[in-house]
C-alpha cells in the first residue's frame, strides 16, 4: 500500500476548524497540480470544534490519536501515512502547502530529512523567537551535535518515511522536532535544507505554543540528549582545576599580590575535584546506557576506552586512590602525633586531611562506579532469557554507541 502513494502530506490538528480547510485545499492543489499521487492526512489530537469532520468532507484522511501532544500526534500520523514520502507542516496557516515542488525535488533526490528553513526564506515570528529561541536553540543543536540544519525547529519538513520510522522517535512534546533533527544527524542521515517562508498564521486565538515552557522542553532534550556537553566538558573543567589547585596549595600557602590562598581555598579545590570527577563519571553511565538501550547509532571511541576499563582495573584504581588518601591521613596523625598529641596548626594538618579525604572519596566512588557500571553492561534478553555484557565487563560486544 505505501507503494502506491508517493507522497503524503501531514498536518497535526487540535481545533484547527478556522485555519484547517484552507491548508487541506492547497495540499491537494500542490499534488493534483505536482501530478503527484499523494494523500494528505490530518492527526487529530482531540480536536472538539468539528475539525475531523470538516477535514473529511473536503477529502482528507483523519487519523484519531488519543495521546496528547505535538509530538504523539505526528508520531501517530507518520505510522498511519500511506506515502513514501511525508511532508509535515503546521494546519494553522502559516506555512503555505501549495508550494512544495523544493522539498519533492530533494527528497526524490534521495535526501532523507529536508528541513525548512524560514531564516532563509522569510519569517512572520515574534522577536522573541527570531532574535533569541529559535537561533540560540538552533546554535547550540548545531554545537552539541554537529548538525548542518540552520532552523532546528521549523515546522514544514519533510522525510523518507521508512527513514524516519527507523529512528525510533518518541518524544511527545515540542521537542519532537528536536528529536527528530538529532537523531537525524545522529544516524548520519542525508539532510538537507529548502527556504521556506512563514507567514503569520491565520487564527484568531492564540497558537498552541508557549514560548518559554516549549522553549526549556527544547533546550532540556538537547542537554540531556548530549552528555559529553551536559556532563564530560563541565566535568572536565572542574576536575582538572580542582587538582591543579590541590596540587597547587599542597605544600603550603601561596600568595599573589595581598591576597593569601590557604587552607579554605584547598578545601574548594578538593570540592570541585569531587564534582568534577562525579560528573565525568555521570556521563560514563549515561553513555553506557545509551549503548544498551540502542539510542543512537554505533560509535567505536566509547567502546574502545571500556575495553581497557574492566571492572578490575576499576576496582585497583579505586583501591590505590584509597591507599593514597590514608597515607596522607597517616602522615597527618603523625604530624599530631610529634606535638604529643596537642594543638595542632590547621593550616598545616588540614592541608593533607583535606587531601586524604578527597582521594579516599575518590577511590571510593571509582570502586562503586566501576561495579555500576557493571550493572549497566549487563544487557537482557527476555526471549533467550540470558544476559549479554560489554566488551569492557563481559563478552558481548555492545551493539550501538551511547549519547553523544
Amino acid at each position: 500500500m505505501t507503494d502506491s502513494v508517493e507522497l503524503t502530506i501531514l498536518m497535526p490538528c487540535l481545533n484547527e476548524a478556522e485555519t484547517l480547510e484552507r491548508c487541506i485545499v492547497k495540499a491537494q492543489r500542490f499534488l493534483s497540480s505536482a501530478g503527484i499521487r499523494g494523500e494528505v492526512v490530518i492527526a487529530d489530537n482531540g480536536s472538539s470544534d468539528g475539525s475531523q469532520s470538516l477535514a473529511r468532507s473536503v477529502g482528507a484522511r483523519v487519523v484519531e490519536i488519543g495521546t496528547r501532544g505535538y509530538g504523539a500526534a505526528l508520531l501517530g500520523g507518520i505510522q498511519a501515512a500511506r506515502g513514501t514520502y511525508v511532508i509535515m507542516g503546521d494546519s494553522d496557516d502559516s506555512y503555505d502547502f501549495s508550494a512544495l515542488d523544493g522539498f519533492v525535488a530533494r527528497l526524490r533526490a534521495g535526501d532523507q530529512l529536508v528541513m525548512g528553513n524560514r531564516f532563509k526564506g522569510g519569517v512572520a515570528m515574534p522577536p522573541l523567537h527570531r532574535y533569541l529561541g529559535n537561533p540560540v536553540l538552533t546554535a547550540i543543536g548545531r554545537l552539541f551535535f554537529r548538525s548542518p540544519c540552520g532552523d532546528f525547529h521549523c515546522g514544514l519538513r519533510g522525510f523518507n518515511r521508512e527513514a524516519i520510522l527507523g529512528l525510533h522517535l518518541q518524544a511527545p512534546g515540542m521537542e519532537f522536532a528536536s528529536e527528530m533533527v538529532v537523531k537525524a544527524t545522529l544516524h548520519h542521515l542525508r539532510i538537507s535544507e529548502v527556504p521556506t517562508k512563514l507567514h503569520p498564521d491565520g487564527r484568531s486565538r492564540p497558537p498552541h505554543l508557549r514560548s518559554w515552557r516549549d522553549g526549556w522542553r527544547h533546550l532540556r532534550f538537547l542537554l540531556l540528549f548530549s552528555p559529553r556537553w551536559l556532563f564530560l566538558y563541565p566535568g572536565f573543567v572542574f576536575w582538572l582545576g580542582g587538582v591543579l589547585a590541590m596540587a597547587w596549595l599542597l605544600p603550603g600557602a601561596r600568595v599573589i599580590g595581598n591576597v593569601t590562598f590557604d587552607i579554605h581555598t584547598l578545601y574548594y579545590a578538593a570540592l570541585a575535584a569531587v564534582i568534577g570527577y562525579q560528573s565525568m563519571q555521570f556521563w560514563l553511565f549515561a553513555t553506557l546506557y545509551g549503548i544498551n538501550a540502542g539510542i543512537v547509532p554505533p560509535g567505536t571511541a566509547l567502546p574502545r576506552l571500556l575495553k581497557l576499563y574492566s571492572l578490575e582495573v576499576g576496582l585497583v584504581g579505586g583501591v590505590l586512590l584509597v591507599l593514597f588518601g590514608l597515607g596522607l591521613g597517616v602522615y597527618a596523625f603523625g604530624s599530631w602525633e610529634r606535638t604529643e598529641f596537642g594543638e595542632l596548626m590547621p593550616s598545616r594538618t588540614l592541608r593533607y586531611v583535606i587531601s586524604s579525604g578527597t582521594m579516599i572519596l575518590l577511590g571510593l566512588q571509582t570502586a562503586y562506579g566501576t561495579f555500576f557500571m557493571s550493572i549497566l553492561a549487563i544487557r537482557a534478553t527476555p526471549a533467550q532469557n540470558t544476559v549479554e555484557q560489554s566488551p569492557a565487563l563481559g563478552s558481548m560486544a555492545p551493539q550501538n554507541s551511547g549519547l553523544t
